[in-house]
């Protein structure tokens, strides 16, 4: 099902739920049983900040082209938070869950979104004026914040999520608050997600990142993509530079500021979470798991998962959470 949608500054719920045949309930859009369950809900404030929270699945393939009709004065910075909290929907079977991360970037003109059928979508998108975002962080000394905060180019920073997101997701999605509380409440909770995912950021080396046309930004996705598609299957750097027509140490540079890991590093963590995925929720054997992503020898495999995992994988596999 493809859907082309408009943005005039205000969203696109409400096209959105149009186009698949949405109940709208006050400030919840549910999603139609014949389309699959849960719900969208979001919040616009007075200072321009948007809050969109997503939290359904769909039974069919979906793609969005989104168009923003932006004014010109308008410079907003997105934050879109997806895989952070734990849904409720009780599905008829067996659902995937997104990837759990953070992305970080201008708001664009135009986008492609892609949500694929039977997958779980617990997610938050933050759309915030950098003149807010000015008020709050530019006295803060790290070169990847300043330049979220006064790039005038592309730029694209992906990162993993922490426990304190979590717990602050958990929060927005789980608090009962007052009718008359909830803008000030959630507004807060949304400052206070800007907080937690700054901070990861500054976690990152204090190095002035690279302006990125948009075309690195689509080459570096790529690689991305070809990395997750083949976790059983070491990353051959010149290969992967040549898919990408850069030069090796570019795209090692370009790689590293936009995930904030280099592209082994990154593999082998999206190769360990795929693991802990098929043993929990594929409940494939420790031997099934580690021959399919590649290792030979089973002691390294579960050196390497607890490593990243912080458990054997056979424990992990036992594990009740």
């Amino acid at each position: 099902m493809k859907i082309s949608l408009i943005d005039k500054g205000l969203g696109i719920m409400s096209q959105f739920a149009q186009a698949i045949g949405a109940t709208v309930s006050g400030r919840f859009i549910y999603i139609p049983k014949s389309k699959g369950s849960g719900y969208i809900t979001g919040f616009n404030w007075d200072n321009g900040m948007r809050m969109l929270l997503r939290n359904y699945h769909l039974k069919e393939n979906v793609i969005i082209e989104r168009t923003n009709e932006l004014t010109d004065d308008q410079d907003d910075i997105v934050f879109m938070l997806s895989g952070v909290f734990s849904s409720h929907i009780q599905p008829e079977k067996q659902l995937y869950t997104e990837q759990a991360n953070v992305l970080i970037c201008r708001h664009a003109v135009s986008s492609v979104i892609e949500m694929p059928p039977d997958t779980i979508f617990g997610s938050i998108t933050i759309a915030v004026p950098r003149q807010y975002l000015h008020r709050f962080f530019s006295e803060v000394n790290h070169p990847v914040i300043k330049s979220i905060l006064e790039a005038k180019n592309n730029f694209v920073f992906e990162s993993g999520i922490s426990s304190e997101i979590i717990k602050t997701a958990n929060d927005i999605l789980n608090q009962p608050v007052p009718e008359n509380l909830e803008n000030y409440y959630y507004r807060l909770k949304c400052e206070e997600l800007l907080c937690n995912v700054f901070n990861l950021l500054m976690q990152r080396e204090a190095v002035p990142p690279s302006s990125m046309h948009i075309n690195d930004i689509k080459a570096i996705y790529a690689i991305k993509a070809h990395l997750q598609s083949y976790l059983n299957e070491p990353p051959n750097i010149a290969l992967l530079a040549k898919q990408a027509n850069m030069s090796q140490p570019k795209l090692r540079k370009l790689f590293r500021q936009t995930f904030g890991k280099g592209i082994f590093d990154y593999y082998q963590t999206a190769r360990m979470q795929e693991a802990a995925r098929l043993l929990k929720e594929m409940r494939l054997s420790v031997s099934e798991v580690g021959y399919q992503l590649g290792f030979t020898n089973l002691s390294h495999f579960s050196k390497v998962f607890e490593k990243h995992i912080g458990m054997k994988p056979k424990k992990y596999s036992a594990s009740e959470n």
